[in-house]
C-alpha cells in the first residue's frame, strides 16, 4: 500500500525554505528547533537526499533542496487557505439544517417563524420533518428536533425553552349531558379521547398540591398518533382528552372546550431544543437554535 506524502515534514521544510532558519521556524510554528530538525531529516531520510547544506552559522538549499522547495511552499500555501476556507465555512452560517418537529407544533407554531429567519440568513435552508414519533437524531442524520415531553435521562443535549402546560379538556355539550369530572379516578366513567405519544399513553397519571397522585386508564372512541386529530370529535361532544395547550389553547379561550381537573396536574412537560452530543455545533444550526430558543421562548 503506497504511503501518503509526510505533509507535515514537507510544510515545516517549506516554512524553514521560508525563514531561512531552523530555530526562527521553531519559533514561528511554537515547535522546538530539535523538532524541527527531526521533520526535514525524516523528509531527507524518506527522499533519499540531503535538503540543505548546514553549517554552524547558515543553511543553504541543495539542488534537491531547490526542486523540492517550490512544491513544498505552494503545499504550505495550499493548505493554509484550504484551512481558512473551512474555518470561515463553520463561522459563516450557510448550508442545510435538517429539523425535527411534532407535527401541529411545526404547523402552529414554528413554521410562521421560518420567514424571518430565512431571509435574515439567506445561504441557509431548513429540511423540516413533521412527525409526532420520536426520531433518531444520530440514526436519521438531524441536526436538531424539538421535543414537547418530560425528557428522559440521555445523551442528547437539551436546551428547555418553556413549560408547556397540559389541560383534560371537553366540549360545554359533553359536560351537560355527562357530568364534570371532580377527580382524575372520575375518568374511568367517561369517553376518553387518547393520543398514542404521550409518554404513558395508557395511563394519565395525576397529582395535586396536596401530594395526592392518582392514575386513570383512559378508554373511548377515538386514539390518534396527533393531538389535533381528537380535536373535531372534542367539539362534536364526543368525549374528554388530555391535550398541550398549544393544541387545545385556542378552544379554550374561545369557550368551544372548557377545561376540569383544573387541581390536579400531570408530569410536567416542557419544550426543548434538543441536539445530537459532540463537539462545536457549526454556525447552521447554532444560529438557528439560538433563533428559535428567543422567539419560541416568548411565544409558547
Amino acid at each position: 500500500m503506497a504511503k501518503l506524502p509526510d505533509f507535515e515534514a514537507l510544510a515545516i521544510f517549506a516554512k524553514v525554505v521560508e525563514l531561512r532558519s531552523f530555530a526562527a521556524t521553531a519559533a514561528d510554528l511554537g515547535l522546538s528547533t530539535a523538532t524541527v530538525s527531526k521533520a526535514v531529516s525524516r523528509l531527507e531520510e524518506r527522499l533519499g537526499a540531503r535538503l540543505f547544506n548546514r553549517t554552524s552559522r547558515r543553511i543553504a538549499l541543495t539542488d534537491a533542496g531547490r526542486t523540492l522547495a517550490l512544491r513544498a511552499s505552494q503545499l504550505l500555501v495550499d493548505g493554509e487557505l484550504a484551512e481558512s476556507e473551512a474555518l470561515a465555512q463553520s463561522a459563516t452560517p450557510r448550508g442545510l439544517v435538517r429539523l425535527a418537529v411534532p407535527m401541529t407544533f411545526g404547523t402552529k407554531t414554528l413554521a410562521p417563524l421560518l420567514p424571518e429567519f430565512l431571509a435574515t440568513y439567506p445561504e441557509l435552508s431548513i429540511d423540516l420533518s413533521l412527525s409526532d414519533a420520536t426520531v433518531d437524531l444520530i440514526g436519521e442524520g438531524f441536526d436538531a428536533a424539538i421535543r414537547i415531553a418530560t425528557l428522559p435521562d440521555s445523551s442528547l443535549l437539551a436546551r428547555r425553552l418553556c413549560d408547556m402546560p397540559r389541560h383534560v379538556v371537553a366540549s360545554p355539550a359533553y359536560f351537560e349531558k355527562h357530568g364534570r369530572p371532580t377527580h382524575p379516578m372520575h375518568l374511568a366513567d367517561h369517553a376518553c379521547l387518547g393520543y398514542t405519544y404521550l409518554s404513558t399513553p395508557g395511563v394519565w397519571h395525576f397529582s395535586n398540591a396536596a401530594g395526592e397522585t392518582a392514575s386513570v386508564r383512559p378508554a373511548g372512541p377515538l386514539r390518534a398518533n396527533n393531538g389535533e386529530a381528537v380535536l373535531p370529535a372534542l367539539l362534536a361532544g364526543l368525549g374528554i382528552a388530555d391535550l398541550p395547550e398549544f393544541i387545545c389553547g385556542e378552544a379554550l379561550a374561545s369557550g368551544e372546550l372548557e377545561a376540569v381537573l383544573t387541581d390536579w396536574s400531570q408530569s410536567a412537560s416542557g419544550v426543548y431544543l434538543v441536539t445530537p452530543p459532540g463537539g462545536p455545533r457549526p454556525a447552521r444550526v447554532e444560529v438557528l437554535l439560538d433563533y428559535l430558543a428567543k422567539r419560541l421562548g416568548r411565544k409558547v
